[in-house]
């Protein structure tokens, strides 16, 4: 019966495994960013992302309500949070 229990690792949800829910779900489109904020504001840090803007001033969209609503309902879906 141990063979059989998932690992850690195999019940998390990968992003494109979100974005599919979200789609299917809500008819949204969400980008990879959009869920790494949602996941950061949830307090999950998975690790650090080294492809930071040079710029002073760099403008980081933000995810907008309704996208973050359908977002986290994946993750519970999921059951990441």
């Amino acid at each position: 019966m141990d063979e059989l229990d998932l690992t850690a690792a195999e019940s998390k949800a990968t992003y494109d495994e979100i974005k599919a829910y979200v789609l299917n779900k809500y008819g949204l489109k969400v980008s990879q960013l959009y869920i790494a904020q949602i996941k950061r504001k949830c307090g999950i840090i998975e690790r650090k992302n080294y492809n930071v803007s040079k710029k002073e001033d760099a403008k980081v969209p933000q995810c907008p309500p309704e996208k973050e609503a359908a977002i986290m309902d994946a993750l519970k879906h999921f059951q990441v949070i």
